[in-house]
């Protein structure tokens, strides 16, 4: 081969190699993607929301009447039995006098003596005068009998009797009147500490069923109200859970369902099972100000009570609750869906390039959805796709999701 054939053969090869890099350098490079596999796992779906633990029978003792209570001498966590005195109540006390009251009330029992002696003077008059009245009629009447006065006289006669003692009946009755003024106003002035130190107990407050005492609302003595709370008693071993959910999620809820309490304090969550689901709904303001439908639903423990041994009323946990789990269960990540107009789709990997798959979806469960039809098992799926990917797109593998 000559030196000029060698050249010319030399300068085409590279030829060939530039034109090969400049056409390598505007083809579109793979696009970098997050990838799955779609595989057979459990699967759960659960309706999660917070709750707060509470004593299945609550026992609220409160006062029946204004009344003054003594102090209270149990503490929180004390157990009762049924029919224990738990509360002492006693008639309201009476109240300390200031110097204006005082000189007030002194002013009206002043006023109320003058008043008796006077309709007690007026009362002796009217005594006299029915029975001037009285001996008057027997007089007229012998009269009459014999002839000596009048028919019209005799009447007259009757009648000023009748009414003199109706006058008297009169004054005796203000008389009395005069006198309950005098004792209601003689009772302001009385000792105040003398009438304190002769309270009897009129009431006894009694534990309605044998517990634990919860909550003391009211330990002090004091006055206390018609239905103000003192004492809240209930059976600590006997938890539920009070949960409230969206409505729409409620109607998916069924008494028996598994539910998984979680973040309680334990190292394990504890299992319950829903107990019942109130019919009616609540509107409750959410943080963010947006108004919601809510359902109490009830939660019964049922793990071991040593696993929960140190929990309370009125504590905070994560409630979960199973509305339908299966031990295998074709699934893809939730993330790598996407709506088209045949329903939903993925992208699936397949010689490093991606290749749009219909697929048919079933249960979600947050970050996994159940896979009917439309996928196999083993095959990767592209997480979280842009617009970017298309049919056909080349990509590679960024790292394992």
């Amino acid at each position: 081969m000559t030196p000029q054939t060698r050249k010319l053969i030399f300068l085409i090869a590279f030829g060939v190699l530039v034109i090969a890099g400049v056409i390598y350098g505007f083809l579109p490079k793979p696009r970098p993607v997050q990838i799955a596999a779609v595989l057979y796992a459990p699967l759960q779906v659960i309706i999660e929301e917070e709750g707060e633990t509470q004593v299945d029978q609550l026992y609220v003792i409160s006062s029946p009447v204004t009344a003054f209570l003594r102090r209270i001498d149990f503490e929180v966590g004390d157990m009762v039995d049924k029919g224990q005195p738990l509360a002492h109540l006693e008639a309201p006390r009476a109240t300390i006098l200031d110097i204006r009251t005082r000189t007030e009330a002194m002013t009206r029992v002043e006023a109320a003596e003058s008043r008796l002696v006077q309709v007690r003077q007026q009362a002796l008059a009217a005594e006299v005068t029915a029975d001037l009245a009285k001996k008057e009629r027997r007089r007229i009447e012998r009269l009459f009998e014999s002839g000596s006065v009048s028919l019209q006289r005799l009447e007259q006669v009757v009648s000023e009797a009748e009414q003199a003692v109706a006058n008297l009946d009169s004054a005796r009755a203000v008389v009395n009147a005069a006198l309950a003024d005098l004792a209601t106003a003689r009772a302001a002035l009385e000792d105040e500490s003398s009438l304190n130190t002769v309270q009897s107990v009129r009431e006894v407050l009694h534990s309605p069923e044998a517990g634990k005492i919860l909550t003391i609302h009211r330990k002090s003595e004091g006055y206390v109200n018609p239905g103000e709370p003192l004492i809240a008693i209930g059976d600590i071993d006997r938890i539920e859970v009070k949960v409230d959910v969206l409505s729409q999620d409620a109607v998916r809820i069924r008494a028996g369902n598994r539910v998984l309490i979680d973040q309680w304090g334990g190292d394990s969550p504890l299992e319950a099972i829903v107990d019942r689901i109130e019919p009616a709904g609540i509107t409750v303001v959410s943080a963010l100000g947006v108004e919601e439908q809510r359902v109490n639903v009830f939660a019964k423990l049922v793990s071991p009570p040593e696993k929960w041994s140190d929990l309370g009323s009125g504590y905070r946990v994560l409630a979960g609750f199973v509305i339908w789990e299966n031990d295998s269960v074709l699934q893809v990540p939730t993330a790598a869906l996407f709506r088209t107009e045949n329903g939903w789709a993925v992208f699936a990997v397949e010689n490093n390039r991606a290749v749009q798959k219909t697929v048919r979806a079933g249960h979600r469960a947050g970050l996994a959805t159940q896979v009917i039809s439309g996928l196999s098992d083993g095959d990767v799926v592209i997480i979280h796709p842009d617009r970017t990917i298309n049919e056909g797109t080349r990509v590679v593998a960024r790292s394992q999701y």
